[in-house]
């Protein structure tokens, strides 16, 4: 679902000449993605790490990064906030999961990868 959310978006920039139409377009797609995982908690982190290869904790991390290359200081935990909805401490109580056997094992395996 994701792939074919990305893939019509970058067809649609491409068709775009206009940069602040693509940014746009870009930054709704960003917070569709994130609003999508917040509506959906019970997808876990590992499951997206085994899955895709980034997670929730990702995106964190690629948002304080890209904030850095913005010139602003953002805090590590801001930014899950930001992308949690709510503070991650919260969310692990909510929502998150003990990871399973099969979980650990899928992860350690592309972990090298």
């Amino acid at each position: 679902m994701l792939y074919l959310i990305l893939s019509y978006t970058l067809e649609v920039i491409k068709m775009s000449e206009n940069n602040d139409s693509k940014l746009k377009i870009e930054s709704a797609t960003f917070q569709r993605i994130v609003e999508h995982l917040r509506n959906n908690p019970e997808v876990q982190n590992i499951d997206l790490m085994n899955l895709a290869n980034f997670c929730r904790n990702c995106i964190s991390k690629w948002y304080v990064e890209e904030a850095k290359k913005e010139g602003l200081s953002l805090d590590y935990d801001k930014a899950r906030e930001v992308i949690y909805g709510m503070p991650y401490s919260e969310y692990k109580t909510k929502y998150q999961k003990e990871a399973t056997q099969e979980q650990l094992k899928k992860f350690n395996e592309n972990k090298n990868k």
